[in-house]
């Protein structure tokens, strides 16, 4: 690990510094970049984050995939922990928060819009960023794709019947354009253009192509993730600097689930004896969310100055460093898991 990597999260925390200064000395330009979005996909980020994927899109070996049979744990946990066992946790520590613990701090419209926006990240599974995060954590690359396709897959039929029962609302209507075209920018379209590489490189008569062009675009992927922090807090700065209290309020229990659900399913996956290159991934999938579709939702639901899209903004500005410190400490406890691999790709 090269010293720009080994101290990724000191980058992040500059990036993130960076990004509330320039979003608050420029807000013109920020807001410019804010226009350029359809179907509440901001397309500037959506080309940040398409950088940051397609270095481990190359890595995707289809002859390995059926190979991810043989550990159905794995897919098993991811979506026990997603689909039964987050959103719940969510709703209950949103409860707990903001109808108990910080009840004489916020009225009570607001924090009914609070919770729901914490229920919508809790609903919404990841499925850009853990491409990075398995990255990092020197996750099976096949394994991963195919997580998060089947929970993309679930998403479709399962997301507005939970979201509707645990928002109380009847009327749930999915967001179609933001879930079709973020799964088409963040999952099809690198994955075609990485097949089509990866293919092109192994018709190469120098055996060394592929990784030797895997080693120089992996770069690429740290400076993707690092610009989408820039972004992302530039955006936000107007409402992290007018809103300070009520961004920490949502944090604190965002900060309390992110880590819970890690936890439960790093545990789950080391006493199922789960590879670390399988059991790290499926982790952060339960940690980390689908930010476009939650926000996309809250806005539709509650509008753009709502308290619920204040909360999955929130859940946005947490999650990269929230992930890196997960990242770090999944790397340090790669001791406790067999360390066996899938496909010889994921180590590229």
């Amino acid at each position: 690990m090269g010293l720009f990597e080994r101290y990724l999260s000191v980058w992040v925390g500059l990036g993130i510094l960076l990004g509330v200064a320039l979003g608050s000395l420029i807000p013109e330009l920020f807001n410019a970049v804010a226009a350029l979005e359809y179907a509440n996909v901001n397309l500037v980020i959506a080309v940040f984050i398409w950088i940051m994927i397609y270095p481990m899109m190359v890595q995707i070996d289809f002859s390995a995939i059926k190979q991810v049979g043989r550990e159905p744990k794995g897919l098993v946990l991811t979506l026990v922990v997603n689909w039964l066992i987050k959103p719940f946790t969510m709703a209950l520590l949103g409860w707990l928060f903001f109808r108990v613990l910080f009840a004489d701090w916020v009225d009570a419209q607001t924090a009914t819009e609070y919770i729901a926006g914490m229920i919508l990240l809790g609903v919404a599974p990841c499925t850009a960023m853990v491409f990075v995060w398995s990255q990092l954590t020197k996750g099976d690359a096949n394994y991963t794709l195919v997580q998060v396709s089947v929970n993309d897959l679930i998403m479709v039929f399962a997301f507005a019947p939970i979201t509707a029962l645990l928002l109380g609302v009847s009327d749930i209507s999915v967001p179609w354009p933001t879930l079709v075209l973020s799964v088409l920018l963040y999952v099809v379209l690198p994955l075609v253009a990485g097949v089509l590489t990866r293919k092109k490189l192994q018709q190469n008569p120098n055996p060394d192509a592929l990784p030797q062009f895997l080693a120089r675009i992996k770069p690429w992927s740290v400076l993707g993730l690092l610009a989408t922090v820039v972004l992302l807090f530039g955006l936000q700065a107007p409402t992290i600097l007018s809103q300070p209290v009520a961004i920490v309020l949502i944090a604190i229990p965002l900060l309390l689930q992110t880590y819970g659900i890690f936890a439960l399913s790093y545990y789950s996956a080391c006493r199922l004896k789960l590879p670390h290159n399988i059991a790290a991934p499926a982790s952060m999938i339960g940690a980390s969310n689908f930010f476009e579709l939650a926000v996309a939702v809250a806005i539709s639901l509650f509008g753009l100055h709502s308290g619920a899209a204040l909360a999955t903004v929130v859940g946005v500005l947490v999650e990269v460093p929230v992930m890196l410190s997960l990242v770090w400490y999944a790397n340090k406890t790669r001791r406790y898991f067999p360390n066996a691999d899938l496909s010889k790709d994921t180590q590229a």
